[in-house]
């Protein structure tokens, strides 16, 4: 699954699909200032695993928040993230797993788990 998201969004972005663009290219100059801003467990002692809701805690895109859909096992230590809705778009990005931090604190459930279910005939 992971995979395939992330070839459908590389290929998105390759043939200029996406409905928007974002000029910013890099968001960690804006937490320069701010190094408590983001609120995050030790990505080091405390990795996220698979369906965990995370914040990237740095490189270009520092600050967005998603879930982590796969993980790489071979050295490269990377883990595939999909990032919350921007824009009614949900990009797929490959990080470090120390650049993908679980959020602390009280969450709103990702839209994946809002998804209604059909009531069962009893």
């Amino acid at each position: 699954y992971a995979d395939m998201s992330l070839h459908l969004d590389r290929y998105l972005r390759v043939g200029g699909l996406y409905t928007y663009y974002d000029s910013v290219i890099d968001n960690e100059q804006f937490f320069q200032e701010y190094n408590d801003a983001l609120v995050y467990s030790d990505p080091i002692k405390d990795p996220a695993e698979v369906r965990d809701l995370i914040v990237l805690c740095k490189g270009p895109d520092t600050g967005k928040t998603g879930i982590v859909i796969g993980l790489y096992p071979d050295a490269t230590n990377n883990c595939v993230v999909k990032l919350d809705k921007y824009r009614g778009m949900r990009e797929i990005r490959v990080v470090p797993r120390s650049w993908a931090a679980k959020r602390l604190g009280e969450q709103d459930p990702d839209d994946v788990f809002l998804i209604p279910r059909k009531a069962t005939k009893s």
